[in-house]
């Protein structure tokens, strides 16, 4: 249970991080959720895993794929939070 959890909060994270590199604000607590965990499985397809690791998630790639995955959402939800 203590490791979901971690995943959760790193997952948060890293979706926060993403949506900060990419400039379209903040998704809120579940957005950065996904985004986070979502990213990591991204990052983990296109780059593999190099990297430091926290709760099973190689950081960089799980940040680049975050960057990836709110660029797309963003694109397709029409949200852009620049203004």
């Amino acid at each position: 249970m203590l490791h979901f959890l971690a995943i959760i909060i790193v997952g948060a994270i890293i979706g926060s991080i993403g949506g900060a590199f990419v400039g379209r604000g903040s998704l809120g607590c579940g957005g950065n959720i996904v985004a986070g965990l979502v990213g990591s499985w991204i990052g983990s397809l296109l780059l593999g895993s190099w990297g430091p690791h926290l709760a099973g998630m190689a950081i960089f790639p799980a940040i680049i794929g975050a960057m990836i995955f709110v660029f797309i959402a963003s694109l397709i939800m029409g949200n852009d939070r620049r203004r």
